[in-house]
């Protein structure tokens, strides 16, 4: 790791920080309603690739410098297989592979995300940890939280968006009971080159 990432690293960190202070980072159960899912999930529409745009800082995401992306498929089970893949800040390829079930058949917006190896998300059933809280009419973007409101993910089918999808996003946060301060931008190859709070952008 060179001077530059260790310089954009100790940024992210910065950024965090300040949010922290500012009290306004994200606390378990500070609201006692759970973030609440979109009425109806289309899982075929909703399956294919997706770039992450922004994000709440996570232990599992520091290695990623950018171009994170997920992409889900169906597999032989019926669930959701999940391939998550970025670009570390050494430049090389970081990649997990893990599963989705559908814990809410009635929207089919709450799921159920397990990783193997990964300590606490290895069971393949279990309480959902991935809500889909606002998604674009046309399925362009999308809006992930936890029911603690611990993660969050601002998702997009392209690398960039335009103003007005990032004002629905901005406001979709915030009825989901968040702050767009909390969210740092994904730096992405074709969109946002940033590393900085989503509010600030």
């Amino acid at each position: 790791m060179n001077r530059n990432h260790l310089r954009v690293l100790a940024t992210t960190f910065a950024a965090a920080a300040a949010v922290s202070v500012a009290g306004i980072m994200p606390v378990a159960n500070a609201q006692s309603d759970q973030p609440q899912p979109i009425a109806s999930l289309d899982l075929s529409r909703y399956l294919g690739t997706w770039y992450q745009l922004a994000a709440m800082p996570q232990y599992f995401n520091l290695v990623c410098a950018r171009d994170t992306r997920a992409e889900y498929a169906l597999d032989a089970q019926g669930d959701v297989s999940v391939h998550n893949s970025c670009t570390t800040w050494t430049g090389g390829p970081n990649e997990i592979r893990g599963t989705a079930t559908v814990t809410d058949p009635v929207t089919n917006a709450q799921l159920h995300v397990s990783f193997p190896g990964v300590p606490t998300q290895e069971s393949r059933y279990g309480s959902p940890n991935y809500i889909v809280t606002a998604l674009g009419q046309d399925y362009s973007w999308a809006l992930v939280t936890d029911p603690n409101r611990l993660s969050g993910f601002v998702l997009s089918r392209t690398p960039a968006l335009d103003p007005a999808q990032w004002s629905d996003i901005r406001a979709a946060i915030t009825s989901a009971g968040e702050n767009t301060c909390w969210y740092l931008t994904s730096p992405t190859t074709g969109g946002l080159e940033t590393l900085a709070p989503l509010c600030s952008v």
